[in-house]
């Protein structure tokens, strides 16, 4: 599976709105996300999980 890389546009209640380096926006719900994300936190979906970039 190809890995993707996304930046977090905004925490709305449990979704979060994040954007991908191609400009597709999508909303996830949080419990899928790390716990310490923010509005601009990077991002990495491989693998049906999602990890911190630093």
């Amino acid at each position: 599976m190809e890995e993707t890389f996304l930046t977090v546009i905004e925490i709305c209640g449990d979704y979060a709105v994040l954007r991908s380096d191609e400009g597709v926006e999508r909303q996830t719900a949080l419990f899928l996300l790390p716990e310490t994300i923010s509005d601009g936190s990077r991002l990495r979906f491989a693998n049906f999980s999602y990890e911190i970039v630093e």
